[in-house]
């Protein structure tokens, strides 16, 4: 899979992942109005603006972009519901060409890690029949319990061909009060930087390995850094936009061919109507402030190179 992502990127000129992390606030009121005139106030009534509205940024979207990197926690708030909806989001955008990276950030050991590994990757047998679950292409990963908590991962990516993000060094505010910490004289980001290269060793596709890695927009200096430890990593960049990361930070994280890294934006691109920028849309057009919004995060990372 990580062969498919690299030549959608190259396809497309466009190293962008676009974050399908619905929250309520963002559906414009007619969206959300309709779905409760069918279902009344519920759970199932959200989950089906859900649904609409990733569908309606999905085909606004889909022919300029590589990827979407949908955010399961989003969906989970509203139960069982939501995760049909997840599903169905998952599979439309897999209908419509796109790679899909789970964002499940999960990590556990043992035979609790192999249960995440085989429902967000990999396939279950039951009887006779066998079943992908949720049949992502790229699921993210917490690797700080260590090798028996991303082994079942590791194992499953090998035998689907699929790919994982393992977090090194994230963008939010509070990540130095562990990961920066110095552990036998170097920053604890580094040291497991070295490890996620070592584990995708193994795992390599034609040019880049099967285990990538999440590293923050908002560290240029420190993904300098990263990127020569792990050179035949992929590596997720979020942070850009609304976090405060900027096109300008970014050539770091990119090999000097302009690949290496896929940067994600979230709110920035389906909230974008919400933005004074694009605010002429209106929420009627939401979905055409998304497709322009890509378009000049596209345009924008270009600049750098």
């Amino acid at each position: 899979m990580i062969n498919k992502l690299v030549n959608e990127i190259k396809k497309k000129n466009a190293p962008i992942v676009v974050g399908l992390d619905p929250m309520l606030s963002y559906i414009p009121s007619h969206i959300v109005d309709a779905s409760v005139a069918e279902f009344g106030e519920s759970l199932e009534a959200a989950a089906d603006a859900v649904w609409k509205y990733n569908k309606a940024i999905v085909d606004a979207v889909y022919d300029l972009i590589p990827a979407v990197k949908p955010q399961i926690a989003m969906y989970e708030q509203f139960g069982i519901p939501g995760l049909n909806a997840f599903k169905k989001t998952v599979d439309y955008c897999h209908e419509k060409g796109l790679v899909v990276i789970g964002d499940v950030k999960r990590g556990d050991i043992g035979s609790t890690s192999a249960a995440y590994a085989t429902a967000h990757l990999g396939k279950i047998k039951i009887g006779s029949k066998v079943f992908t679950p949720f049949d992502e292409d790229f699921a993210t990963v917490n690797p700080y319990l260590g090798t028996d908590g991303i082994k079942p991962f590791v194992d499953v990516c090998k035998e689907e061909k699929k790919g994982i993000f393992f977090f090194v060094l994230t963008s939010n505010p509070s990540s130095g009060e562990f990961q920066d910490r110095t552990v036998d004289g170097r920053p604890l980001y580094e040291l497991v930087g070295e490890q996620v290269r070592k584990w995708g060793e193994d795992c390599m596709g034609d040019a880049y390995s099967y285990v990538g890695a999440v590293v923050g927009a908002t560290y240029p200096e420190m993904g300098k850094i990263l990127r020569t430890i792990m050179p035949k990593t992929y590596i997720l960049v979020p942070g850009y936009g609304a976090q405060g990361g900027k096109a300008a930070d970014l050539k770091p994280y990119f090999n000097e061919d302009g690949l290496g890294a896929i940067v994600n934006s979230s709110r920035g691109i389906i909230a974008a109507y919400k933005q004074d920028k694009y605010a002429s849309f209106g929420s009627e057009h939401f979905d055409e402030a998304s497709r322009a919004a890509t378009e000049d995060m596209i345009k924008d990372i270009a600049s750098i190179f």
